[in-house]
């Protein structure tokens, strides 16, 4: 059985000169310049969707592409492919034939043939000897489960509407396979990876398995284990390990710090903004950023419509210091202005938890700018609003305008209490039992 060299990146001259031939085909394909903006890099991991455990037959594009719409076959012969056997290639440096692993399947099997074929025969035979046979496992079976098989990370330079090229994203992505190699790859080994153009942006598949020494001192791929054998602590060490509170969250955590230092010696202007999801979730981003850029800018039209608002609150004070003069019933107009105000508040603050909510997608920048904006506008709705009752209160407490005011309130409440006492007279006479309706012209008027 062939055996598994872990020394990936050690490549011949001419080996290197074929990488730069491959990186330079990458060129030719259509691709979005370096502009001056700040880029959204991702880093998604996972191992399973819907349908089970991720295929890596989708990586390395070993079925037939016409299946696929969102596939185009004639772009997939600029994809770069990768595996820990033999290393690059490509449609101008295909597979050979005679290999033994001619896919990434093959890859993978083989690896795990190799690495944890004694750990499965072993612990088959402790399962016989307490008649568990039932628990017995194969390779097949390390493959396909959902902690044993290989963990697949999309690597995305962009979005959509704004990506870096596919060299920028093969160089920064390879150097750091380097430097995750130097320092996990003791316990990560990196199986294969392979850089798509054939879809909407260009972005890379990789895929590793995590793997230490069991009690029994047989390697065995087990995440948690790896990860504490490399000096990864909990989240938070004072809780129990849980799926909130685990090694691996500290991991990804390193990896992404890494990746975003090694983007930005390469001179990328970066959203700093940490994003979790899987294959799926990169299809699925690009909607959700198109829905959530419709949402902020009805929040910024809502925004603009406030801010008029208060800005007219400061022509509020002379129309109603004005209008106090003649009609006292004005200052009831004002209250209900005020409460007006108030609702224009409260959906202020509403609009601020939404904005920053941790469902949202947005940018975080963008989501704490809209936020700040909000602030602000809050902030002068409550200054505004304190002016205008100070300077209309001592306007309404000079005794000439309290006079005349209090004698059309007095006006004013003689009609409406009036009104109120007819209106319940009516509906009292209604309520008696002996009421009859009247009629008039064959119709019955009650």
């Amino acid at each position: 059985m062939m055996l598994c060299v872990i020394s990936y990146w050690v490549l011949s001259g001419a080996k290197r000169r074929q990488i730069q031939q491959l990186r330079c085909c990458v060129l030719l394909t259509k691709l979005l310049k370096r502009r001056d903006v700040y880029l959204k890099l991702t880093r998604h991991n996972g191992r399973a969707g819907a349908h089970g455990t991720y295929n890596p037959k989708h990586n390395d594009r070993s079925f037939n592409l016409s299946n696929s719409e969102h596939i185009d076959p004639e772009r997939a012969k600029g994809n770069i492919y990768w595996d820990c056997f033999h290393g690059f290639r490509s449609a101008l440096d295909p597979q050979d034939p005679d290999d033994l692993a001619a896919t990434f399947s093959d890859v993978e099997r083989q690896f795990y043939e190799t690495h944890y074929t004694a750990f499965v025969e072993s612990q088959n035979g402790r399962n016989a000897k307490i008649r568990h046979t039932e628990r017995n496992r194969s390779i097949p079976d390390l493959l396909s489960s959902r902690k044993t098989c290989p963990e697949e990370t999309i690597y995305q330079l962009g979005t959509l509407d704004e990506h870096a090229s596919a060299e920028d994203l093969l160089n920064i992505v390879t150097e750091f396979i380097d430097e995750f190699k130097a320092k996990f790859g003791k316990h990560v080994h990196v199986l294969d990876w392979a850089l798509h153009l054939d879809e909407s942006t260009p972005h890379i598949h990789e895929r590793h398995v995590f793997d230490c020494e069991n009690k029994y001192g047989e390697v065995a791929p087990q995440q948690e284990k790896a990860l504490e054998a490399l000096g990864f602590d909990l989240p938070d060490p004072d809780k129990p390990l849980s799926r909130r509170n685990n090694r691996k969250i500290t991991f990804d955590a390193a990896c992404r710090k890494m990746l975003f230092e090694i983007a930005k010696r390469h001179g990328l202007e970066l959203e700093e903004e940490a994003e979790y999801g899987n294959r799926k979730y990169l299809e699925k981003q690009d909607f959700i950023l198109a829905k959530q850029k419709e949402q902020l800018a009805a929040q910024q039209s809502k925004l603009d419509e406030l801010t008029l608002k208060v800005n007219d609150m400061e022509t509020l004070l002379e129309d109603v210091s004005a209008a106090a003069y003649d009609k006292a019933v004005e200052v009831v107009t004002d209250v209900v202005r005020t409460e007006t105000r108030k609702e224009d508040m409260r959906m202020i603050e509403d609009t601020k938890k939404w904005v920053l909510s941790p469902e949202r997608k947005a940018p975080q920048a963008t989501r704490e700018y809209a936020a700040h904006r909000l602030d602000g506008v809050l902030d002068k709705f409550l200054k505004t609003m304190q002016t205008t009752a100070a300077r209309l209160q001592e306007k309404l407490l000079k005794p000439e305008v309290r006079q005349k005011g209090k004698e059309q309130v007095k006006e004013k409440a003689r009609d409406s209490v009036l009104q109120l006492l007819s209106r319940l007279q009516a509906e009292q006479a209604q309520n008696k039992p002996s009421a009859q309706p009247r009629t008039q012209e064959g119709r019955s008027e009650i």
